[in-house]
This record gives structure tokens, C-alpha cells and sequence, in this order.
């Protein structure tokens, strides 16, 4: 993940965050600035190697991240200490080598530890050459810590030529690789995980990775509804999964309205088991900047043949609608558009400030994809003030390459973890029925309530053709149940979680909860 997806979430798990968090993983390529950097320490410019350059609030001075390096962020509490002094900071960084340290240990360097003064992990630190494997960067705030460590397990050493690493002349990098210890990213994910409990943990240790896979060709059928058409034997669908066909006159109002004005509506397109129900409510939820999605997900029945043109008149058109429709609470969301610079976000905000202008009484949704992260198109969404931002996590962990392969488990926390650092109410959505635990739903229900989401909703996957993604189990009612009232127990204001639940279920009722009491609903 990109570095400055990381440091958002690290932010929002230190702002809200009960438990301990260690995040491990690779970034792309980015050199960082800590608070005493020197800019005169960075010998080229970062662009003529693809990395990007990042600045930090971490001790320290420049480094480097990148592909082949192994990145691990403890946000620990530190209980007795003082909360960030000298002391405190020095104690913590000795804790941090002396993990790296066992580390490199178990991998059979002998000849390895702290070359004073300077922080990190040293390989023949009493030697001639001595020559640094990991680096560390760390902050402490309120006795809680932020940053941590990079060790080298086989990056492009080449990157550390263009830049004083540390800002230390005459010292020398190395990695795992160049000391001769053959080892994957995965194996030395698993020695820092087991040595970090052992040292940090003062109870029980939940571990969510994300599955990845390097051949993702069994994928391509399924994101493109071209699978093989099987699926397990699992039997008729039972009673609670039902839904009755009820085309009433609202229902036949709605569907006309929105033909007259040109519009999708993600009810339709995404084959919403809810759609009766929501539509003689009185109730849709929009989607604009076209039908055609440039992400394929294997559970998902939008086209995803090459998009159009943007309609300039859509947000007039939605606008009408939603004053027609007399609508309380809109909820607008877009199909991915990746082949547009910013990632549709002007839509989006364009979208808001018409329905806002024209209806000024109601409250205004959106579920947007992730813009790929980047600051500039979020920040045009969040600056247009929403009453709820809602983006997806979709799935846990370990399913998220499976069930949508163009997204990231960590960015959709950061994209969440931003809005709220921007001021906003954040929501998100789980599917399950994909092959998840029960365990893993609520570690994903831990991970929404470590970044401050304000709003869950949690409901059964159903296949929108037998060539998509087939449905692993189906989960019985009084399960959703527990998972609406582990939600209220993490802290997340408002859960709904139901066999039939969707993202926009009874999105009006949740945006007015989620200011006022606690609620938590589970919908048969």
C-alpha cells in the first residue's frame, strides 16, 4: 500500500483505537522526510525512479520504502509510562531493535545489533563495515505509539544510492538478501508476528492477512460474470432469504420517474433484493457518471464494458428527482470510473451541490469507490460536505484479492479513515457468504471500529448469476444478530445486520441514529 494510505490509517486506529494494532506490509516505492530531515540529504529527485516523496510527522531523518522491504507499524499502549518523554521514546525504540534483532537471529545472523548512536539494526556493528538491515522511525503521543520499522528483506538496493539514508554519511545498507539469507517477505512476516506477541501482546493475538496470490487468472472469469457456473450444493435458499415480488404503484411511480429523467439507480443494476421494498418506500439510491464500472468484481452485476462520456445534466436530472421523489434522505453512488484523473470525484461533488441547492432539507449520501487514494480527488468529496460518506470494505482480509481484485483491504480503512479526519459521518458495508469465519467478521468489525466508522451495515452475498462468485454458506439470522451487538460493543454507533441488509438499507434511519443513541438492528 501507498505510504500515505498508511499513515492515515495509523492516525485514525491512534485516535480511536482500543486494542493493539501491528500493521505489516510492503509500499510502494516512497522516500519520507521525518521532522528533522534534511532536504539536502535526498541526492535526486524522487520522481526519476517512481517513488514518490512523503513527509512525516516520525523521528528521524530521510528514508527510504519500497517493494522487497518489510514495514511494520506497532500502535501500541505503553501502560505506565509517562506518555512520550525521552525516557519513555528510547525505551520503546530498544524494545523495536531488540524484536528485529531476535529476528535476524532466528534467520542465522550471528553478528547483529545497535551501533550507537544511532537507531536500528546493524549487521557487524562492532566491525569494519558495519552496515544497517533495519531502520526505525517511531512518535509517541498520550503513551501511544505511531511509525516503527523497515527491515530489508530483498529491496532494489540501488534506491538507498540516491539519498543519505538517516541522514548518516559513511555507513553502509544492506538487506537480508545481500547477507546471504535466502528468505520470502511472508516467511519473515511470520517471525516478526510470532516475536511481537511474545513481546508486546498482553493477551489474546488476532491475525487477519490478506490472501494474495501471484497467478490471479481464476479470478478474471469470475470478475467478469464468465465463471464456470458451479457452485456448492447448498439447496433452495431458505425461508429468511426470500424476497416477494411486490411491484406496487410506488414501485411503478419510482421506475418510471427514472426512466423519464434518464437515471440509474444501483437497485436495479445491482440486482438489490430490496428494491421493492425501498422503492414503495419511496426510497432509491442513484448512481451516476454512467452504467459502466472499470473494476470487475466477482460479486457484482454492473457492466463493466468500456465507459462512456460524463453527463453534464445527470446531477440537474438527479436533482429533479429526489424533489419529485420528496425525499428526506438521498443516497447517491457511481460506478467506479478509474480511467478518469479523478476517479469521478467531481461528479460526485457536482452531484451534492445540486440536490443541496434544490432540496436544502435533505440530507445527502454518498458511497463512493476509492479514487485509488489519492488526496486531491477524496478531498474534493469530503470538501463538498456530505451528511454521510460511505465506502465499502466489502469483505475481510483474506477475501478481499478473491472478491474484488482492483481494491485493498488497508486503503478502504484509510479512504474511511479520512473522511473522519476530515469531519465527516463515515459508513461501510460487509458481505458474507463468501468463504469468511464468523472470527473474521468480527476482526472486520474491529477494524471499522479502530478507524471511527460511524455506521455498518452486514448482510447475506447472493450470486447475481451462477457465473459470479458462488455463495460458500448461508448464514443464519441469529448470527447476524451477534455481530449487530458486537458492533455496539466495539463502539460503532449504528449496526444493521440482516440476511436481506444492503448498504442502503434503511439508510435514512441510520444517518438519523448515528447522532443520537446507540442503536443496533438486526433485520429478518
Amino acid at each position: 500500500m501507498r505510504y500515505r494510505d498508511a499513515l492515515a490509517l495509523q492516525r485514525a486506529v491512534h485516535s480511536h483505537g482500543t486494542d493493539d494494532h501491528l500493521l505489516l506490509l510492503e509500499h510502494h516505492a516512497v522516500y519520507t522526510l521525518g521532522v528533522r530531515a534534511n532536504t539536502e540529504n535526498l541526492l535526486a529527485p524522487p520522481e526519476e525512479v517512481g517513488a514518490d516523496l512523503e513527509v512525516a510527522d516520525r523521528g528521524g531523518d530521510i528514508t527510504f520504502h519500497g517493494p522487497g522491504q518489510l514495514v511494520g507499524y506497532p500502535l501500541l499502549h505503553l501502560p505506565g509510562k509517562r506518555g512520550g518523554g525521552m525516557a519513555d521514546t528510547v525505551a520503546y525504540v530498544r524494545s523495536v531493535e531488540d524484536l528485529l534483532v531476535g529476528v535476524c537471529q532466528d534467520l542465522g545472523l550471528t553478528d547483529v545489533g545497535r551501533l550507537e548512536p544511532y537507531p536500528g539494526v546493524w549487521i557487524e556493528p562492532e566491525g569494519p563495515n558495519p552496515r544497517k538491515v533495519a531502520a526505525i522511525g517511531v512518535k509517541l503521543t498520550r503513551a501511544r505509539t505511531m511509525h516503527g520499522f523497515a527491515l530489508n528483506v530483498d529491496p532494489d538496493l540501488s534506491f538507498f544510492d540516491r539519498m543519505v539514508p538517516c541522514g548518516i554519511s559513511g555507513l553502509g545498507v544492506t538487506s537480508l538478501a545481500a547477507e546471504g539469507v535466502e528468505v520470502t517477505i511472508a516467511e519473515v512476516v511470520d517471525l516478526v508476528a510470532e516475536r511481537a506477541a511474545g513481546q508486546w501482546a498482553g493477551g489474546p493475538v488476532e491475525r487477519a492477512d490478506v490472501e494474495w496470490r501471484s497467478d490471479v487468472s481464476d479470478l478474471s472469469a469470475f470478475s467478469r460474470g464468465e465463471g464456470p457456473g458451479a457452485q456448492p450444493p447448498l439447496g433452495r435458499k431458505p425461508k429468511w432469504m426470500r424476497v416477494n415480488l411486490e411491484t406496487g404503484p410506488e414501485y411503478r411511480r419510482l421506475k418510471g420517474l427514472m426512466r423519464q429523467q434518464q437515471l440509474v439507480t444501483v437497485c436495479e443494476e445491482a440486482g438489490c433484493p430490496n428494491i421493492f421494498d425501498c422503492w414503495n418506500d419511496g426510497t432509491a439510491t442513484f448512481m451516476i457518471n454512467g452504467e459502466r464500472c472499470t473494476r470487475a468484481c466477482g460479486f457484482c452485476l454492473v457492466d463493466t464494458r468500456r465507459p462512456g462520456e460524463l453527463d453534464a445534466g445527470e446531477p440537474g436530472r438527479v436533482a429533479v428527482a429526489v424533489a419529485e421523489m420528496e425525499l428526506a434522505h438521498a443516497v447517491v453512488t457511481a460506478v467506479a470510473r478509474d480511467d478518469l484523473a479523478d476517479g469521478g470525484a467531481s461528479a460526485f461533488a457536482a452531484t451534492i451541490a445540486t440536490v443541496r441547492e434544490a432540496n436544502p432539507e435533505t440530507t445527502i449520501e454518498v458511497l463512493i469507490s476509492d479514487c485509488k487514494g489519492d488526496p486531491v480527488s477524496l478531498g474534493t468529496i469530503f470538501d463538498a460536505r456530505p451528511d454521510v460518506l460511505n465506502h465499502n470494505i466489502e469483505t475481510v482480509a483474506r477475501l478481499q484479492r478473491r472478491v474484488r481484485p482492483s481494491a485493498s483491504y488497508a486503503r478502504s480503512l484509510s479512504v474511511l479513515a479520512r473522511a473522519g479526519a476530515a469531519g465527516l459521518t463515515t459508513k461501510s458495508s460487509i458481505m458474507v457468504g463468501l468463504g469468511e469465519t464468523d472470527a473474521e467478521v468480527d476482526g472486520c468489525l474491529a477494524d471499522l471500529a479502530a478507524v471511527g466508522c460511524g455506521i455498518v451495515t452486514i448482510g447475506q452475498y447472493l450470486m447475481p448469476t451462477t457465473n459470479h462468485l458462488p455463495v460458500e454458506r448461508w448464514v443464519e439470522p441469529a448470527t447476524f444478530e451477534k455481530w449487530a451487538e458486537l458492533g455496539l460493543a466495539l463502539g460503532i454507533p449504528h449496526v444493521e445486520a440482516g440476511p436481506l441488509t444492503r448498504s442502503s438499507y434503511h439508510a435514512r434511519q441510520a444517518a438519523a441514529a448515528v447522532g443520537g443513541v446507540p442503536v443496533a438492528l438486526a433485520s429478518r
